[in-house]
């Protein structure tokens, strides 16, 4: 009754003028410039203004995600993976029908995890899905949706503007008069696993929305490689060095470039010690050869001090990779280009820079040369024409592979 007296006193349940679609738009260019190499061009200048704009535009209102609203008997629950209270995500929308998902500050960024944390009970972090862009972006992946940091205005800019009484109801002013909010899900939803602002302003990053399903529909696929989600059990994959095999005469691993781009995704993973990919998701609209997006990555950036070489392991049990991976991941340790230097100069570009603490960007050089020494036992043991894919053969004209919103 408070907000609502609240909302009414400062006009602010008055609904908003309707904005027409400009084409121009960067929400919906980067949405036209998906195509089947990647979410957009290697040089798009579309990215660089919807980043821009995901930093500058005011938000118009805010909602919980499906994930949340799942909880709530909102959605259909069937293809999204339980949340908890400490994951909490807001949709954050802005002028053009642009939308972001914005994810808050939950650990500073000289925090590490715990070494006693399971990696289904960890932190969801911010930065780590602003770092984690870019190093896909280094890594000539393109398959993060574009991320970028935004200091936020939690009362103006999610309070105010939210219609959802329930996102409303879970506000409050904490004893140090800051302005905090928390999940409403049936566990770990209390005060003390609130987000704050301080007093107002709080730190989170925000991801651009990839095309509604109905226009460009998407596939939810279980990881081969999936981790036990229990605090005893090991999947075959951690027990059997022999499990690439099995999965090679799996449908669609057996005949495509699926495999090929499982290994990257776990390269990428590895560098950012990701542990928690449990799904990957593809276009349907690019067949059995599209690339895999790499969505949600704030469980990365964890621990510098460790690497976790057992999300190696399609690599170094399948012992293949792409060329034009290998070619990038070798330069990357060149002393001109080290990966360390390329993705803290990369991150200064974020309005919250910096990013990651420097232990976490010498981190991606150790792990690059472990990757290195992996690929080069591969190839000491059955020779490069077979570890080695070449998949530098000349592309389609970037017109055939246009990704249409259309259905």
């Amino acid at each position: 009754r408070r907000h609502k007296l609240y909302r009414e006193e400062l006009n602010l349940t008055s609904p908003a003028a309707p904005l027409p679609l400009r084409p121009e738009a960067s929400w919906l260019q980067f949405q036209l410039g998906i195509s089947r190499d990647g979410l957009y061009p290697r040089s798009s200048p579309a990215v660089t203004r919807l980043l821009r704009d995901m930093r500058e535009f005011p938000t118009i209102s805010a909602d919980y995600s499906q994930d949340e609203k799942a909880l709530l008997g909102a959605c259909d629950c069937s293809q999204i993976v339980k949340p908890s209270g400490v994951h909490l995500k807001l949709v954050l929308r802005f002028q053009d029908f642009g939308k972001a998902m914005f994810k808050p500050m939950r650990q500073r960024r000289e925090e590490e995890t715990p070494e006693d944390f399971f990696y289904f009970v960890d932190f969801q972090r911010h930065n780590a899905e602003i770092a984690a862009f870019h190093l896909d972006r280094i890594l000539d992946f393109r398959r993060v949706p574009p991320t970028v940091g935004r200091l936020i205005n939690v009362t103006k800019e999610i309070l105010e503007v939210t219609k959802n009484e329930v996102l409303q109801s879970v506000f409050f002013v904490s004893p140090a008069s800051n302005v905090c909010f928390f999940a409403k899900c049936p566990y770990m939803c209390k005060t003390e696993y609130a987000v704050c602002g301080n007093p107002h302003l709080l730190e989170g990053s925000l991801s651009a929305f990839l095309p509604s399903l109905s226009l460009a529909p998407r596939l939810s696929i279980p990881n081969p490689w999936i981790r036990s989600y229990s605090f005893d059990g090991k999947e075959e994959w951690e027990v059997n060095p022999l499990y690439c095999n099995t999965v090679r005469e799996i449908y669609p691993y057996s005949n495509s470039n699926r495999l090929l781009n499982i290994v990257d995704m776990a390269i990428f993973d590895f560098l950012i010690g990701n542990m928690d990919r449990h799904h990957y998701e593809m276009f349907t609209k690019f067949g059995d050869d599209g690339f895999l997006l790499h969505l949600d990555n704030a469980r990365g950036f964890g621990r510098h001090s460790h690497d976790e070489i057992s999300i190696l392991a399609p690599l170094c049990q399948c012992c293949i990779i792409k060329r034009t991976t290998l070619l990038r991941l070798r330069l990357l340790a060149e002393p001109e280009y080290r990966l360390s230097d390329v993705m803290r100069e990369s991150l200064l570009q974020d309005p919250l820079a910096p990013v990651l603490t420097e232990p976490h960007l010498l981190a991606l050089d150790r792990r690059l040369q472990l990757i290195l020494e992996a690929v080069g036992k591969c190839i000491e043991t059955f020779g490069e024409a077979t570890v080695v894919a070449n998949d530098t053969a000349q592309p389609q004209s970037p017109a055939a592979h246009r990704a249409r919103l259309d259905t």
